[in-house]
């Protein structure tokens, strides 16, 4: 595994020169802040911006071939008159998540934030004229939940976003400008957004695949990384490029799909050694989508919740508020019901790091300290083997009430004696090792 991991990362410097630099050795402070984003365990993921006007996506723009012109024009009519950041806050602080990922820009290239390097934003641009990432951040550190900023880096509208990649080639741009304008506006932007709204828990990158066609682009991602840290330190950098980390980046980010799984097709990469996330929709989509309904149901979040810290990663929950500014119905139920459930299981989840029994098809186990926790979600039977030959079992608990659970230990491993056939969403047993 090490020489495919050492071999990838050669390729990748060899394709993209700019990777090929002195090793990044990361300071005091974002080794900790590694530690407290695993602790966290849960965060949520908005997607919101102009393009949820059209209710199709945050992809309308490139899917519809939108003129970029045209598109534009949504500016002008953006008014979300119900946004309410105090709301959002709440609401989300209730699921139990301990940050949000907010999209400050998204590949449409327009700026949820006020820019003095573009016109195009939510204060300049909209009858609004309220800074959304401000409210939104403001709110996050009064509430004492963490903010993290998505950032693109896609361009369908500047005409510097050249050379184009394998998207938005339908906006009508018909000149272009100079990679390094655009290079220099992105580092502007992302100075301001480190600068003017306090700590940032994280910038989550996301676009490195559009250039996948012309191998010998180069993104100059080192000294981009190497500006985010010198402004804030413990602030983490993760990019959803579906590769094997690059050098300064700090988490590594698996898109719909649990760490070592590839069911949708953008995580074939190695699992790496750094902090983990898995992004998921809490319906079908990033952005509002109208026609999409189709929620998840609470049970199906909190086992995707439960497998990503079995498997030693963050879920990053993903919700697409509405044109007007709230959230959807649905998503602040799902919230809700998803909090009550960590009301009670959450010292199963937080600050545990994957357990020593590796995920099987009936659940997996987490663990704090001498604390190993066995998350029974599928399980027909009254017993449950546990290949476990290394350590003492001492004693075996339900978790939610203390209740003892029969056991028995040999040199192939432990069988625990359920009283019945587990049907809990979650059913939780508490060893002592």
């Amino acid at each position: 595994m090490k020489k495919r991991v050492l071999s990838l990362l050669l390729t990748a410097s060899l394709a993209f020169p700019a990777l090929a630099q002195k090793e990044y050795v990361p300071v005091p402070e974002n080794v900790q802040a590694r530690k407290e984003f695993q602790d966290n365990k849960f965060g949520i993921f908005l997607h919101y911006g102009i393009y949820s006007m059209l209710a199709d996506g945050e992809w309308a723009m490139h899917n519809k071939n939108l003129n970029y012109k045209e598109y534009a024009k949504l500016a002008g009519g953006f008014y979300p008159s119900k946004f309410n950041a105090a709301e959002w806050v709440a609401a989300i602080k209730a699921s139990g998540a301990k940050y949000i990922c907010f999209t400050t820009r998204h590949h449409d290239g327009f700026s949820m934030f006020d820019s003095k390097y573009t016109d195009y934003n939510v204060v300049k641009a909209t009858p609004f004229k309220r800074d959304i990432v401000k409210e939104l951040a403001d709110e996050c550190h009064k509430q004492g939940i963490k903010i993290h900023f998505y950032y693109s880096h896609i361009d369908w509208y500047r005409n510097d976003y050249y050379p184009l990649g394998r998207t938005g080639h339908g906006t009508g741009r018909t000149t272009h400008g100079e990679w390094k304008t655009y290079y220099q506006f992105m580092n502007n932007q992302l100075t301001e957004l480190l600068t003017n709204y306090g700590p940032v828990g994280a910038i989550w990158f996301d676009g490195w695949w559009d250039q996948d066609q012309n191998p010998g682009f180069d993104w100059q991602l080192p000294e981009q990384y190497a500006m985010i840290h010198k402004l804030q330190p413990a602030c983490l950098v993760g990019n959803n490029h579906h590769q094997t980390p690059f050098p300064g980046e700090d988490i590594q980010i698996f898109e719909r799909d649990l760490p070592g799984e590839n069911n949708a097709g953008l995580s074939g990469q190695e699992v790496s050694p750094l902090p983990l996330e898995t992004c998921e929709t809490m319906n079908g989509m990033w952005g509002y989508k109208i026609t999409d309904q189709d929620y998840k149901s609470t049970k199906t979040l909190i086992h995707y919740l439960v497998k990503a810290a079995g498997m030693n990663a963050n879920l990053l929950m993903n919700i697409g508020p509405q044109p007007n500014g709230e959230l959807p119905a649905i998503s602040v139920e799902r919230l809700k019901e998803m909090g009550e459930w960590m009301k009670i299981y959450s010292e199963t989840i937080y600050g545990t790091r994957g357990g020593i029994v590796p995920p099987h098809d009936w659940g997996v186990t987490t663990q704090k300290s001498n604390k190993l926790y066995v998350h029974i979600l599928n399980l027909q039977d009254k017993g449950l083997f546990l290949p476990i030959t290394d350590q003492k079992i001492k004693k075996a608990v339900m978790f939610t009430d203390k209740t003892p659970v029969k056991f028995t230990q040999d040199k192939q491993g432990v069988v625990l004696k359920l009283a019945e056939v587990p049907t809990d969403i979650d059913y939780v047993i508490e060893l002592d090792l």
